[in-house]
């Protein structure tokens, strides 16, 4: 679904690469995991393949389409879930949803029936017409990730979409997202929880310093690394324990 060959990116001013030239297969199907420390590349990763920045070299495709010769097309098949909310505040969630929606080329019969059916299924039905900024931060998470998949994309991107909610939100966003994989999207995700990564990805690569240090199933990781007991102590062993402040 995903094939990256030789893709790196160098910011204008920088000393150092964010991501070396890195290549890399994602299947069909795949819960991709993309973890590493704070600074490792992961989102410079996902804004490239989401085509939020240009390449400093390198190339890739998705579902066989690059950015260069089918974009729209490109655009149609793909969704986003960033870190920070990608909500209008004053408006209400169904406004949002509305408004997402319609960019993605939701007709209004389609489109109403899909907000609906998502408000429903992450438990938000009777919130619908509050505005954005009156919901807690679980509420706000699932709003951004109803606002990512309604036109049902073949590949997913995911940047911690469980930061910062409880456990009943994370609970409910998790499940879902395991019912969107079982219908075939493709997703790829980063987060900092360990535990959930172990969880929910089919295979993982741990990324750091814009080089992909290990990939494989959570299980196989764990196997190949000395007294490794879960995916934590995985991470550590090729992160360090070093703090990475910014």
């Amino acid at each position: 679904m995903i094939d990256i060959h030789e893709l790196s990116k160098k910011y204008k001013g920088a000393e150092n690469y964010s991501v070396k030239p890195l290549s890399l297969q994602i299947a069909k199907g795949e819960v991709f995991g993309l973890l590493g420390p704070n600074g490792a590349g992961k989102t410079t990763l996902i804004s490239m393949l989401c085509g939020l920045l240009e390449p400093t070299s390198g190339a890739f495709a998705i579902d066989g389409k690059t950015y260069e010769s089918d974009e729209k097309e490109l655009k149609k098949i793909i969704g986003v879930v960033p870190q920070e909310y990608a909500l209008y505040p004053t408006l209400s969630a169904e406004e949002n949803l509305t408004y997402f929606g319609s960019m993605y080329g939701l007709k209004r019969k389609e489109l109403k029936t899909k907000i609906a059916e998502n408000l429903e299924r992450l438990g938000l039905t009777k919130f619908g017409s509050k505005r954005i900024d009156t919901y807690s931060g679980g509420m706000k998470r699932r709003i951004n990730l109803i606002a990512g998949i309604m036109h049902e994309p073949k590949v997913l991107f995911l940047d911690e979409p469980t930061v910062g909610v409880d456990v009943h939100s994370k609970n409910v966003i998790m499940e879902y997202l395991t019912e969107i994989n079982k219908r075939g999207t493709t997703i790829i995700y980063t987060s900092h929880h360990m535990t959930e990564a172990q969880d929910f990805c089919t295979r993982i690569a741990i990324v750091d310093r814009g080089v992909i240090y290990a990939q494989g199933t959570p299980s196989e990781l764990i196997a190949s690394t000395p007294d490794a007991r879960n995916l934590e102590d995985v991470f550590l062993s090729l992160t360090g324990k070093a703090l990475r402040d910014a």
